[in-house]
């Protein structure tokens, strides 16, 4: 049986949280998976988030038969920073990202189920291959903006995934350990990190289409996200550049997943 920890990174999330722990009450259970951690990120909350995790940590612990760390420090230090921490903290046989506002259900993580007995190191959500449903749209400038940012990012990155930014991905211990202990990205960038860096080890993504639904309490600013992204993009080949990245390892066979 392969065992499983959550990472949640959260930011003032006190009006959102309430889904996290409405999705995590009704319990967590996938055929031959253990989920054994849920690792809450608090990166630097100013809010009442911290109080309100404390506050369900028991009932939510008690329900998923899962052990609840909570990592936090002071100071914003940036969503990409916080998924890090958390990652590594992390020691199951898999690791699944999610964000608290619950735009993909916990329950889709069934659809990686197959990939996960396949051993496939690297599974991604996507909301962009045609496949995916999405309940609740974004606005159209959103999404024309989004697939600019994704027709670059593969350009740029030499990648090619149909969704960087969707929050709903699943790591191997190894692809984990090896991808996140050299990430750099603190900020929105981050995904597109993850996902380079994934190409290099030359282990295996696999996508797979995810429900999602649109949150307009998105704490994401469009312009000014698109443009610090953009130049993370860039930050991210000078960090090639500069060998940043020349120690990660390259796999060439997937027994070291087995």
């Amino acid at each position: 049986m392969k065992t499983l920890t959550f990472v949640i990174p959260v930011y003032n999330e006190e009006k959102r949280l309430e889904k996290t722990f409405k999705a995590l009450l009704k319990g967590v259970f996938f055929a031959g998976i253990s989920l054994e951690k849920i690792i809450f990120v608090d990166d630097g909350s100013t809010d009442k988030t911290m109080s309100q995790i404390k506050k369900h940590k028991s009932r939510i612990q008690k329900k998923t038969k899962a052990k609840i760390k909570i990592i936090n420090y002071k100071g914003n230090k940036g969503k990409g920073y916080a998924v890090k921490k958390g990652m590594l903290t992390s020691k199951s046989d898999y690791t699944l990202l999610f964000d608290a506002d619950m735009s993909t259900p916990i329950t889709e993580f069934k659809k990686f189920i197959p990939f996960i007995k396949k051993n496939i190191p690297v599974i991604i959500g996507t909301r962009k291959n045609g496949e995916s449903t999405v309940v609740k749209p974004q606005p159209l400038y959103r999404q024309i903006l989004g697939r600019g940012f994704t027709l670059l990012s593969n350009l740029i990155l030499n990648t090619k995934v149909t969704d960087f930014t969707c929050g709903f991905k699943a790591f191997s211990k190894i692809a984990k350990n090896e991808i996140f202990t050299y990430s750099k990205i603190k900020r929105w960038g981050y995904d597109a990190e993850i996902i380079y860096l994934a190409t290099k080890t030359g282990l295996e993504i696999q996508e797979k289409a995810v429900k999602w639904s649109d949150d307009k309490r998105s704490k994401v600013n469009v312009l000014r996200d698109i443009f610090e992204s953009f130049k993370e993009l860039i930050e991210i080949r000078t960090n090639d550049y500069k060998g940043a990245y020349d120690r990660i390892k390259v796999f060439k066979s997937f027994v070291y997943l087995r």
